[in-house]
């Protein structure tokens, strides 16, 4: 029983470690612009991340195992709104919202900053900007998020015999 309790509690850990990281990666290596949507499946994952790291280090079985399963049921979230996103993103029904737009940078003269505002990357919710087999990467997050939490709920709700 030992043995599924690390294995979900490292899974906890390195799922929404490595999902960030590919959402990072897609961000700054592959140069594309998150939409508002694509923050939103982040911040469960950030969660995840510090309660599963907080696991490692807390004293209690009882508490090690609850902070466990606060982290899968963050990864799920995450994975819940990857569902949403990916809805949206295949039109089966509206999204919450429209676009978003990233300007970097500040200061500078107003027409300096109107400028940036012009040239910003206008990101629809609604447009996937990578596909991979026709699954978006909300839909990824979607698929590995549910089905991560799946297992770790799986893992912690099983039985030594």
């Amino acid at each position: 029983m030992r043995d599924r309790f690390a294995t979900a509690r490292a899974i906890a850990l390195l799922l929404p470690a490595a999902l960030l990281a590919g959402a990072w990666g897609s961000q700054l290596i592959g140069h594309l612009v998150p939409c508002e949507m694509c923050h939103w499946q982040r911040w469960p994952h950030y969660a995840a991340l510090v309660i599963a790291a907080l696991a490692f280090v807390v004293p209690g079985a009882g508490a090690k195992r609850t902070l466990v399963l606060l982290a899968a049921i963050a990864i799920a979230i995450s994975g819940a709104i990857g569902v949403a996103h990916a809805g949206v993103e295949y039109h089966w029904w509206q999204g919450f919202t429209a676009c978003t737009s990233t300007v970097g940078g500040s200061g500078g003269t107003p027409e300096e900053m109107l400028a940036r505002i012009m040239n910003a990357p206008i990101v629809r919710c609604d447009v996937a900007q990578w596909s991979l087999f026709g699954i978006s990467l909300a839909g990824f997050n979607a698929i590995l998020s549910l089905g991560g939490a799946g297992v770790i709920l799986f893992l912690l709700a099983r039985r030594a015999r």
